[in-house]
């Protein structure tokens, strides 16, 4: 089982799509991991950010190496300290975006390595949203363009407050230094940017294949539907293929193949979804399991594979109904 990055606040939920009827789901909980939970209802004032001081990095200087960082000097900043070690030229961070980021965090004092996700091979994806990663990383890299390592210093009050994080080995007055390689970002506004692949079969629907970040058109066809699960590339990606045990982050639309009508969509929200493919509907797992990042695709889930005749309460799915979903799969998480 894959760790846990130490940086998540509250780990992420999916209500939609989750698989009815199974109480075993195999789901993790904060419990098993080392991951804190968010330390307290409010959160503290927006913080002042200044130059420094920060450590030297002294090896690892490339961008998305793992670096080596010196021992803090002195006394940290009270303040979040941020510096811009290499600027990149890409798509600019904002709030509420998911980045996906390499790191590696250590204490100021010690210079203690006490997470990293270099030796892991897998970069971070998490939203920079209050309650979902330490207040310390939404202020640094608000702003901050991907292709950008980012180093700064947070003050427990932007870190894991009063009560440190045990396991870890971080104590309630630590400061801590991070090195953040910023590999891309994610928003409502995103879209699959694959090669188009043929829709020829007038039996299946047709979904549009705009990549401006608006829902795209899905057209079911006035035929029975099938009986049997499809998944088909609209938009073919070129990252790395999805495994059954993975977690994704998707844009998607989801209508009833009967009449068309649209019961859930990402874009309506203008809200990204993250969730593992264990956790959904067996359709949505089968047919998401060996496609590829970066692709947008056409999955219509027969009854016994969706919600058969226990749809969700106030979904607008009748029973026993197919569903049509376009899947852009945005990163493998």
């Amino acid at each position: 089982m894959r760790r846990r990055s130490l940086l998540i606040a509250v780990p992420a939920g999916l209500v939609t799509l989750a698989a009815c009827g199974d109480e075993d789901s195999g789901s993790s909980s904060a419990g098993d991991s080392a991951t804190p939970e968010a330390s307290g209802t409010s959160a503290p004032p927006a913080p002042k950010i200044v130059d420094g001081p920060l450590p030297p990095i002294t090896a690892g200087t490339k961008f998305d190496e793992k670096p080596t960082v010196a021992k803090g000097s002195g006394d940290p900043s009270k303040d979040l300290a941020v510096k811009t070690v290499i600027a990149g030229g890409g798509k600019a961070v904002a709030e509420k975006d998911f980045v996906s980021a390499n790191y590696l965090g250590q204490v100021w004092t010690s210079a203690k390595v006490f997470d990293n996700s270099y030796d892991r091979k897998t970069p971070l994806i998490i939203q920079l949203s209050q309650g979902s990663i330490i207040d310390g990383w939404r202020y640094a890299l608000a702003g901050k363009k991907t292709g950008s390592r980012v180093q700064f210093s947070v003050p427990p009050a932007y870190g894991y407050g009063e009560q440190g994080n045990e396991q870890a080995g971080i104590k309630g007055d630590d400061t801590l230094v991070f090195v953040v390689d910023v590999q891309d970002t994610f928003n409502a506004k995103s879209s699959a940017k694959g090669k188009e692949a043929a829709q020829d079969d007038a039996a299946l629907p047709k979904v549009g294949t705009n990549t401006d970040g608006k829902a795209p058109s899905i057209e079911v066809p006035k035929a029975d539907a099938p009986k049997k699960l499809v998944a088909e590339y609209v938009l073919e990606g070129d990252g790395a293929e999805v495994g059954a045990q993975d977690s994704v982050l998707v844009q998607y639309k989801g209508v009833v193949w009967d009449g068309g009508k649209e019961f859930d969509s990402t874009y309506g929200r203008k809200e990204l979804t993250s969730f593992s493919l264990q956790q959904v509907v067996k359709g949505w797992a089968q047919g998401l399991t060996g496609k590829k990042v970066g692709s947008r695709v056409l999955v219509v889930i027969p009854p016994d594979l969706g919600y058969g005749d226990n749809p969700p309460q106030g979904s607008g799915i009748a029973k026993d109904s197919t569903l049509v979903f376009s899947v852009d799969i945005l990163a493998k998480m």
